[in-house]
């Protein structure tokens, strides 16, 4: 049966398996000589449950994304750590309501599309690898480029400087024509972001686009709106491009007053 292997995940996705498999080789061929039987199975052991989690953590699982044009679908797999009303002037141009995803290294990777969008902005932003359990680890770092990874590694600097991250700002081609945001965040293990796709694209909802190779956080930023209501809470397990995060009520409705 073949293994649904992320094609983002090259090339740690062919080196580090390959790696592995050299390492046990190695080791079972001089343990042979030198160690006892359930030294050495102990030990091959361990080694392939590594292997093993390797695979599992690049994989690509296929997956049937809902089709209702009023939901916003997760853009992560994970645990939802945070639900918080923020101002988003970067791209939203006002107040918006930010879901945190944190992404554990048993979780698939892979980004997806929330819904219908057309990506109008891409925004790469370099910083530290702080915990991306963490709210704080996703928010915006205003240092220039230039200098942003010079000042990441200064102690001094540590109140300013943010986990590296990219921004995605999306615009609903359904209505509400919303602007929308999804950040990938790197995490204390997650040091490499990938983003394949670009601006001007159009991405269908649940469309993969991305990854962050290894722990890790994603956020999705709503605008506002009176008929904009949240079906999470903090603590739910979510799954990219099948779990709904938002939905857009009809006006008048009472879900509307919740």
């Amino acid at each position: 049966m073949r293994i649904p292997l992320t094609k983002y995940g090259w090339p740690q996705v062919v080196v580090l398996p390959a790696a592995l498999l050299a390492i046990m080789a190695i080791y079972l061929l001089v343990g042979i000589l030198f160690l006892s039987f359930w030294a050495l199975i102990f030990v091959e052991l361990i080694l392939a449950a590594l292997l093993i989690w390797v695979l599992s953590f690049f994989r690509d699982p296929y997956r049937t994304c809902p089709t209702d044009k009023n939901l916003l679908l997760a853009p992560a797999d994970g645990r939802i750590t945070d639900i918080q009303t923020v101002e988003e002037s970067n791209f939203i141009g006002g107040d918006a309501l930010r879901i945190g995803i944190f992404l554990n290294i048993f979780n698939a990777h892979i980004n997806r599309a929330p819904c219908n969008v057309k990506v109008e902005k891409i925004t790469k932003r370099y910083g530290k690898y702080k915990n991306a359990a963490n709210p704080r680890s996703g928010q915006v770092n205003h240092v220039r480029k230039s200098f942003a990874i010079w000042y990441s590694r200064r102690r001094w600097f540590n109140s300013n400087v943010v986990n590296e991250s990219n921004d995605l700002g999306l615009v609903r081609t359904d209505s509400p024509k919303d602007r929308l945001v999804v950040r990938q965040i790197s995490g204390s293990i997650a040091r490499r972001i990938v983003c394949r796709t670009s601006e001007g694209a159009e991405l269908t909802s649940g469309e993969k686009f991305g990854m962050i190779k290894f722990g890790s956080r994603t956020e999705l930023y709503v605008p506002i709106r009176g008929n904009v209501r949240c079906l999470m809470q903090i603590g739910d397990k979510v799954k990219a491009g099948l779990t709904p995060l938002i939905k857009y009520e009809e006006r008048g409705t009472k879900d509307e007053r919740r």
